[in-house]
């Protein structure tokens, strides 16, 4: 595991926090003061679930989670107290807007082709959205993004290794937007672990106005249990703390997650197959009459362009195999998102492609 990086200091986020979150007084629950003893102080079913099972299900889980917060921070290199952990790195995404950004008047900045979750959370919570798209290339012009910045904007959100393209964003063009832009910047690395790259946990000694989103779901292969972390400055962390609910991540997942970082020597040896497969993907698919690009890719699923892409989408759902279109998407007309599977899928997949040849328009 990386050794631990100092936490910058004087750092105050405080400012961007909106008013009335700054005079919240966070809802403090049962479970915050006691685990053990007669536990009478929380309406819970003391006769036990309703299932037969050995674990406690009947008792509220840990409100903080401060074990699996320093698994995580132990794995990535930092503090406990620069994590957060919620269902997801969705909530994550929620939460931050929900903190610094104020409904009808504040915005965020994206830049398509990129998470759609960035845009559905900023409609949910009432903040508009300003795109910066990456060149057509897929590439970050941080001078783009910074000049689509105003004093409204609280968040800037990049993806790294990108959603939907793959790639990974420039380090270069990462910092020129920390360095120019006073609010947070959030890095989403949900497939940071398929990149040889590696995170940038290490740059939050530098700036501490950058925020890490990760999760379970993609290396780890944890998808159905909802896990995922913000890492901050520890002064972000907690006004996240103070926001979320009470209960917000479930005794089952949080066990399962605990674990996971135990068993992070297979996260890594399946990656590796992944890795490996990906590449006799686009071997076994190179040399197709329809395929016109092949993107780069530092991901577990790998962006193509075809002649016909949405053609190809139908006919392989109708044939039991599931892409994922994303022409509508800027600068990705005509491509699939093809995700990297087993060997036996992958090899299906690729039996598709070349049983049928060429579609018609």
């Amino acid at each position: 595991m990386p050794d631990q990086k100092p936490i910058p200091e004087q750092f105050n986020p405080d400012p961007w926090v909106r008013p009335n979150i700054r005079t919240l007084t966070p809802y403090h629950a049962a479970r915050d003061d006691f685990h053990e003893g007669i536990l009478l102080d929380a309406n819970e079913n003391s006769f036990g679930p309703a299932i037969p099972t050995e674990e406690p299900l009947h008792r509220y889980p840990d409100t903080r989670l401060d074990h699996l917060r320093r698994k995580w921070a132990e794995f990535r290199g930092i503090a406990m107290e620069q994590v957060f952990v919620g269902v997801g790195s969705d909530e994550a995404i929620d939460i931050l807007m929900r903190v610094f950004c104020e409904p009808g008047n504040d915005e965020i900045v994206i830049t398509p082709p990129t998470y759609g979750m960035y845009k559905v959370a900023a409609r949910v919570n009432n903040v508009s959205v300003v795109e910066a798209g990456l060149t057509p290339e897929f590439e970050l012009d941080a001078r783009s993004v910074l000049s689509r910045v105003s004093p409204q904007t609280k968040l800037i959100m990049l993806c790294s290794p990108n959603n939907p393209t793959g790639n990974v964003l420039s380090q270069e063009q990462i910092r020129q937007v920390l360095d120019g832009f006073e609010g947070l910047v959030v890095m989403d690395e949900a497939y940071v672990d398929f990149s040889e790259h590696g995170s940038l946990c290490p740059l939050m000694e530098q700036y501490p106005n950058l925020v890490i989103l990760q999760t379970l779901s993609k290396a780890f292969g944890l998808a159905a249990i909802r896990m995922g972390a913000a890492l901050a400055h520890p002064a972000v962390i907690e006004w996240m703390m103070k926001v979320k609910a009470p209960y917000n991540v479930n005794r089952l997942t949080a066990d399962t997650a605990l674990a996971a970082f135990d068993h992070a020597g297979r996260m890594q040896e399946n990656v590796q197959k992944i890795l490996s497969e990906r590449r006799r993907l686009v071997s076994g698919l190179s040399g197709h009459p329809d395929l016109e690009t092949v993107f780069p890719s530092d991901a577990n699923f790998v962006l193509m362009r075809f002649r016909n892409a949405e053609a190809w989408c139908h006919h392989l759902a109708a044939r039991g195999v599931i892409v994922r279109y994303r022409g509508d998407q800027l600068h990705c007309k005509n491509t699939l998102r093809i995700t990297v599977g087993t060997p036996a899928e992958n090899d299906r997949l690729i039996e598709e492609f070349n049983n049928r040849g060429s579609l018609e328009r």
